[in-house]
């Protein structure tokens, strides 16, 4: 009996054997057929001879080894290894090579005939002269409501045209590759109590602009309004585009949470955000896509262009090009505007290289959704407004982002004199957001800040501005870089004060209770002033080490609004008494 099993055994292990060898032959002779179809496809006039079999014998020989493999793994049970599929990438889109054409970037609606002699025509000024008793009550509500000339704004067409374009030629004529292809974008305005003719050219100016394949949606985002007509009448209007969604805070929340809001609904690969009284000029959203699809990390602004408050006029670009600025801060912490220097001008080619600018004025820009989420979006316990963009640019530069202007893309911007709107806090929630951007980000640098704002330096005696645990674990897990690193690569151009002068705070005059003060918009050359004492730092704040106390005439060193450092000789003409 058990010759007979042993003899079964031997004739069966035999069979085997001959069954592995059938494999291995029919494996090869498969692979050599499909060999011989993708050679067959091939070009033979420009892979001439063995080349196209030698460029895919890597090919045949991960086949076979798979094979082998399989049958020398084989247990009874013996399977195939097929090759690995290749899966497409969830979102990644496919692109052609060249570049897209004017059809392809033809615009989500075409912009109705215009006439030319209607208010504000071509973008020219619309100027309000010999008004009715009843019109000219109408503006001056309008203008304490908007503190801007709504009552113009008002009889300017929603769809009105901004004339020829007239920037410069490398900006029209320039070409976008459609590989990377350009990101599609979601335009995100908040808006409170907001004219409604300004708002709606907003949004028409949007879709006469964008090109349809790149515009995904406009999010309007309602941060509590009062007035009606911001209500059903705004969502019966924008219904019939479809592209344009309207959602709202219920309670007044202020611009950071407002955008927070617009930023969580929407669905395009970029975010764009602007405000919601602008116009964008013709070509304005590809440069800012295109510059985003070659850099993942490129925050991109436009160059905003001037919209006149009382007339409308819509400041055009040159096609000459023209002296462009940057932005800047100073160590209020407030953001300003300044010339670029030489080694950025020297480094710009044409129009349509970026500005790298140190700071932004965080109205205008796009930034591509992923990276606005990783790299910190907006710091979620700054309320209301004020110090987010000071904020943003410290974040996204020390944290290996890019900020740049994108000359060729312009977009208007109605520049406002004043705030129309509260703060349901006051100010004082501007001030506390600086203290956190300044606790975050500025490391020893924020002692510079507190000697100039008093206030400031109370809320941080006081611990009173918020937990910020979460933002400087941000820094920490995005590997973050100093801020002596950001003065010394960013804006090394910037004045910096010493950390520890000798002396600082105010010059008071004793005799008149005064105190020396720069004075209102002193960008450097005029006269400075002496002004009531307010304690508050600010333009009577100075720092030197050389004032000589004993005597009448002092120097004393202090930044400019430029943003340089400048000495200023103080001199009494006469003494009676102590002065300083």
């Amino acid at each position: 009996m058990a010759v007979r099993i042993r003899r079964q055994l031997k004739r069966l292990f035999s069979h085997w054997k001959l069954w592995k060898f059938s494999i291995f032959i029919f494996v090869f002779l498969i692979c050599l057929f499909l060999l011989q179809r993708e050679v067959g496809v091939q070009d033979t006039e420009n892979e001439p001879g063995m080349k196209p079999i030698v460029g895919k014998k890597s090919n045949v020989l991960d086949l076979v080894l798979n094979a082998v493999n399989n049958i020398k793994a084989a247990n009874p049970k013996m399977q195939i290894k097929a090759p690995v599929r290749q899966t497409k990438i969830p979102g990644e889109r496919h692109c052609l090579p060249g570049y897209y054409t004017a059809a392809e970037l033809k615009p989500f609606l075409d912009r109705p005939p215009q006439d030319p002699h209607a208010p504000g025509a071509s973008g020219k000024a619309f100027k309000t002269t010999n008004l009715s008793l009843e019109e000219q009550k109408e503006k001056e509500r309008g203008e304490e409501k908007h503190c801007f000339n709504a009552f113009a704004s008002d009889r300017i067409s929603l769809h009105r045209d901004l004339g020829p374009d007239t920037r410069p030629p490398e900006c029209i004529e320039q070409k976008f590759k459609r590989c990377p292809p350009l990101p599609t974008t979601s335009i995100i305005i908040v808006f409170h109590n907001e004219a409604w003719s300004t708002l709606l050219r907003t949004v028409h100016s949007v879709m006469y602009t964008s090109p349809a394949i790149l515009l995904k949606e406009i999010i309007l985002v309602d941060d509590a309004s009062v007035d009606e007509y911001l209500h059903d009448k705004l969502d019966e209007y924008v219904k019939p585009f479809q592209i344009v969604k309207v959602v709202r805070q219920k309670e007044r929340k202020g611009l950071i949470t407002a955008r927070l809001l617009g930023a969580s609904v929407a669905t395009g690969e970029t975010l764009t955000f602007l405000d919601a009284h602008c116009e964008c000029f013709y070509g304005w959203l590809e440069p800012l896509l295109s510059r985003i699809a070659e850099n993942y990390t490129a925050v991109v602004s436009p160059d905003i262009a001037s919209i006149d408050l009382n007339t409308f006029e819509f400041s055009k670009p040159s096609p000459y090009g023209h002296n462009h600025n940057r932005g800047n801060f100073d160590w209020n912490l407030s953001f300003g505007w300044e010339s670029l220097p030489k080694h950025e001008k020297k480094r710009r080619k044409d129009e349509t290289y970026p500005i790298r600018t140190p700071t932004f004025a965080g109205g205008l820009f796009s930034i591509s959704k992923g990276y606005f989420e990783y790299i910190g979006s907006y710091d979620e316990e700054m309320e209301i407004w004020g110090g987010e963009n000071i904020e943003m640019s410290f974040r996204v530069w020390q944290c290996g982002g890019q900020l740049e202007i994108m000359p060729c893309s312009v977009v208007g911007h109605v520049f406002r004199s004043k705030s129309p709107h509260t703060f349901p806090k006051g100010t004082q929630v501007i001030i506390r957001n600086q203290v956190r951007l300044a606790e975050v980000w500025m490391d020893d640098y924020k002692e510079i800040f507190y000697r100039r704002n008093t206030e400031a330096a109370k809320i941080v005696k006081q611990k009173i501005f918020g937990d910020i645990s979460k933002r400087l674990d941000l820094r920490q897990r995005l590997h973050c870089k100093n801020f002596t690193w950001y003065l010394n690569n960013i804006y090394p151009e910037a004045y910096v004060p010493d950390l520890n002068p000798p002396l600082s705070g105010f010059l008071k005059n004793i005799g008149r209770r005064t105190c020396l003060d720069v004075g209102e918009n002193n960008h450097g050359g005029k006269p400075l002033i002496m002004y009531a004492c307010h304690g508050l730092g600010g333009n009577q704040e100075n720092s030197s080490g050389i004032i000589n106390a004993s005597t009448a005439n002092s120097a004393v060193r202090r930044m400019d609004e430029a943003g340089q450092l400048g000495y200023r000789c103080v001199e009494v003409e006469m003494r009676v008494a102590p002065v300083f």
